[in-house]
């Protein structure tokens, strides 16, 4: 990690119910929180984006999101990312096969027609090099209406936010998927 390593007993009180939840849900505090809430103001406000788009009543069904998150966190080299949305998506996905298909979605049959729009939309979205063009999003329209379209661009995004800013301060993984 690139910063000093982020300490609990250093945050505000009033972020102490979010990490006591965090370590109940997941065994452990995350560091990027914790860096995040070295600025109070900034974590809260991501930490309330991420809770809506990451709600249940979401027009994307969770193992969809898991998929491009994960994926977007592959392309970004966040390792941190990798790992605990690889958990993420096993546990949803009660299986650990479209994981394993992840880097080859284009040429797997373990992907609906739906999941394969999302991930190529994700990659032209996520990759610099590339942008999204009309093929790209016809595709995307016949699978998801106008509202699934932008809760997935706001996942998409804030992911790539995420894993960029885990990436760029070098958090490493907690071992979220080696656990399950």
């Amino acid at each position: 990690m690139r910063l000093s390593k982020p300490s609990l007993s250093s945050t505000p009180w009033y972020l102490k119910p979010f990490f006591w939840r965090q370590k109940r849900i997941y065994g452990q505090v995350m560091n990027p929180a914790l860096i995040w809430a070295k600025v109070p103001k900034l974590f809260l406000t991501v930490a309330s984006l991420y809770g809506v788009i990451n709600r249940k009543s979401s027009p994307l069904n969770p193992v969809l999101r898991s998929l491009v998150t994960v994926h977007v966190s592959q392309i970004n080299a966040c390792h941190f990312c990798v790992d605990i949305n690889s958990a993420t998506l096993i546990k949803r996905a009660n299986s650990n096969i479209k994981l394993e298909h992840l880097q080859n979605w284009q040429q797997s049959d373990v992907f609906s027609s739906k999941e394969k729009a999302a991930l190529e939309y994700a990659e032209k979205i996520t990759y610099t090099d590339k942008q999204v063009d009309n093929v790209c999003f016809k595709q995307l329209k016949e699978h998801f209406d106008e509202k699934a379209i932008i809760e997935l661009t706001a996942l998409i995004a804030f992911q790539n936010l995420s894993s960029k800013f885990n990436s760029a301060l070098d958090v490493d993984s907690q071992g979220f998927c080696m656990r399950k």
